[in-house]
């Protein structure tokens, strides 16, 4: 019998009663042919992997991370409460040492949902990662993590989540955002000004291969991480970048995605995109699982997998190359990268034009955090959309100073007194209280 070196969780949920539609390419199939491959390899038969059923998130895991409006129940279904539930359970599976390791094979996907939610864009209603990420914050204490997203897509839910967050460090490695949805991810967005340079995005030319991920794991990624110092790796384990997906343009691998696994040895992977549900996700699920639990992957190899014809040209990696030191200077020296941002007093404000592509729900957004040298800085966010009346959410953050602490409720009551607001949302990290108004 085969023994696994790291002892691996995979919990599985292909959601069988959600679907966008039918024939939608986000739909349970996605994982069902995964399933299938991994018993048909016996992957279950190696001694250290095992199988895990998800747990189900509740209505306040979700609140402390999301502003949700009109609540909680307008804009999840049970399918989303497992999702983010199997996320939750692997990070369980690793904090309390019944794995090393853990890969929640999950759907629906989440990293582009944002701090605000009112509904569903990019096929994401809520943030599985994140949602995770603050249950272990909530649950074992303060941890410094570190979000490596591999989707093809850039995760700009989740940077908008972790934009104020210093003690998070999210990296996206993505289709050039001027020639794929959702057109964002570029190196010059690098945070607010409480942790600018916890947010590196790395922009990756269409038809980068192999080749140009392992450069960039190895000359960008690794350094970084090795200066962060995170207690815990997450990877936003997108499948997107394949050479066969449908609504991508990248030559990544199976032994390509199982290489950068090995390379960048996340504690947890929980499943993003991916819709060559065939082609390409048994093949590259079955990689990252045998990688994770560090057994030999060598022999996975899709079928029509021709190694000449994914060559990377060399203008492609010419540029990638010349990609590297700006993005190495985003994170060591951001504010020289940043420029000017917008001050108005004590806050950081910004405005933001959302748009929920897969409902069709347009909002806007004004943001202000206080710029704080002793915590993250307490948060307000007015919004109003197509759907929903102008409203607020607050937030007192988890490593609140007494000043952010007491600006929180002094903001709280001024919104309730204003009358301003069909819906107060309260999120009070430092008490964990979570309110509704």
């Amino acid at each position: 019998m085969i023994q696994a070196k790291n002892r691996l969780g995979i919990i599985f949920f292909p959601a069988f009663d959600w679907a966008i539609s039918p024939t939608h390419p986000e739909r349970e199939e996605r994982l069902l042919y995964t399933q299938d491959q991994l018993w048909e390899e016996g992957i279950f038969d190696i001694k250290g992997i095992r199988e895990y059923k998800p747990d189900i998130a509740t209505a306040d895991d979700v609140r402390r991370t999301h502003f949700c409006f009109p609540d909680v129940d307008s804009v999840v279904t049970e399918s989303h409460l497992i999702s983010a539930g199997g996320a939750i359970r692997a990070a369980r599976l690793v904090m309390e040492n019944e794995a090393d390791k853990a890969f929640a094979l999950v759907r629906p996907p989440g990293h582009h949902a944002m701090k605000i939610v009112h509904g569903n864009r990019g096929f994401c209603n809520i943030n599985i990662e994140a949602v995770m990420t603050e249950y272990i914050r909530e649950h074992y204490g303060p941890k410094r993590i570190a979000i490596v997203d591999t989707d093809c897509h850039h995760g700009d839910g989740t940077q908008d989540v972790y934009w104020h967050d210093p003690e998070t460090l999210y990296i996206s490695l993505h289709q050039d955002g001027r020639t794929l949805y959702p057109g964002t991810g570029f190196i010059e967005e690098l945070g607010g000004p409480n942790a600018m340079g916890k947010n590196i995005n790395i922009p990756l030319p269409p038809l980068t291969s192999n080749e140009g991920f392992a450069y960039v794991i190895d000359k960008i990624v690794l350094p970084i991480l090795d200066d962060f110092k995170p207690d815990l790796i997450i990877n936003s384990a997108g499948q997107d970048n394949h050479y066969t997906d449908p609504i991508t343009n990248m030559n990544f691998s199976a032994q390509g995605y199982a290489m950068l696994n090995t390379k960048l040895n996340p504690d947890i992977a929980v499943l993003e995109g991916g819709y060559s549900i065939q082609g390409a996700l048994p093949y590259v699920n079955l990689g990252i699982v045998l990688a994770m639990a560090g057994v030999d992957y060598s022999h996975v190899l899709e079928p029509d997998y021709n190694e000449e014809l994914m060559e990377q040209d060399r203008e492609i990696t010419q540029y990638i190359k010349k990609l590297a030191p700006r993005v190495l200077e985003a994170y060591f020296d951001p504010r020289a990268v940043a420029g000017s941002r917008g001050m108005v007093n004590s806050y950081y404000v910004r405005k933001k034009d959302v748009f929920y592509d897969t409902d069709g729900i347009r909002e806007k957004q004004l943001e202000s955090v206080m710029v704080c040298d002793e915590c993250n800085g307490v948060l307000k966010v007015e919004t109003v959309s197509s759907v929903n009346p102008i409203s607020v959410g607050i937030q007192i953050p988890i490593n609140s100073c007494s000043r952010c602490h007491r600006e929180g409720y002094r903001m709280l009551e001024e919104s309730k007194k204003s009358g301003k607001y069909t819906y107060i949302k309260f999120i009070n990290r430092k008490d964990r209280e979570y309110l509704d108004f």
